[in-house]
């Protein structure tokens, strides 16, 4: 990765080199699984701009209990949904934020949160394994995620290759279930108030950081209500 290189540039490289080495059956299964989403997903479901945002809780995965109240004390607040700890998508794209987004978000007094559904004491795994400096935190029970209208259930073939690992999704994430919520971004201003909202239904691709920051950097420009 250079720092030329956008963030979606750099998972498209990813995937071009994983294509040429994955078996092709489980290379279609990706393929086709990432194509049926982008194809149906509930475009109109997904929380957006100008959404009020009520009161949530999440665990931040050294155990503190993080609310929107208190996350939103400093500044505005983003989230950065992504799937779980071991996603290879995710492997890149949190890193990538860490470089690229963290550091100016706490220059703008922004509050950054990673947000997956998979249980606490095996999400910590990704913040330590890139040594991440924005907060990580679990939706216990995806339930923030359905409350956005971001959430996808495993197709069959999905479903079937999953179970056939012998580590189904769900064992992965201790949730017990074939849903996992699909990579978004949110800012929000301190008036609890959607500023921004990117939903993506293909996981290989990512907000861009300069999106992002253009979309903070927007609440402080704008003029008082």
């Amino acid at each position: 990765m250079t720092e030329q290189s956008t963030l979606n540039e750099t998972l498209a490289d990813f995937q071009a080199r994983r294509a040429e080495t994955m078996p092709p059956a489980a290379l279609k299964i990706n393929v086709e699984q990432r194509r049926l989403l982008v194809e149906t997903a509930d475009h109109a479901g997904f929380i957006k701009a100008g959404d009020r945002v009520e009161s949530f809780q999440l665990t931040e995965v050294g155990g503190a209990q993080l609310t929107l109240h208190e996350l939103l004390r400093k500044g505005p607040l983003v989230l950065i949904f992504f799937r779980f700890a071991g996603c290879p998508a995710c492997n890149i794209a949190l890193p990538y934020y860490n470089r690229f987004l963290a550091p100016e978000l706490e220059r703008l007094g922004t509050t950054l949160v990673g947000i997956s559904p998979q249980v606490p004491g095996r999400l910590k795994e990704i913040k330590e394994r890139h040594g991440l400096d924005f907060l990580i935190a679990s939706d216990a029970s995806n339930a923030l995620g359905r409350r956005f209208g971001i959430l996808y259930t495993f197709d069959e073939p999905s479903r079937r290759a999953s179970i056939a690992s012998g580590n189904p999704i769900g064992e992965v994430t201790g949730t017990g279930t074939f849903e996992l919520p699909m990579p978004a971004t949110i800012v929000i201003g301190k008036d609890a108030v959607v500023r921004f909202a990117d939903v993506s239904p293909d996981w290989l691709v990512r907000t861009e950081p300069a999106a992002v920051l253009a979309a903070v950097r927007s609440i402080a420009t704008a003029p008082a209500a």
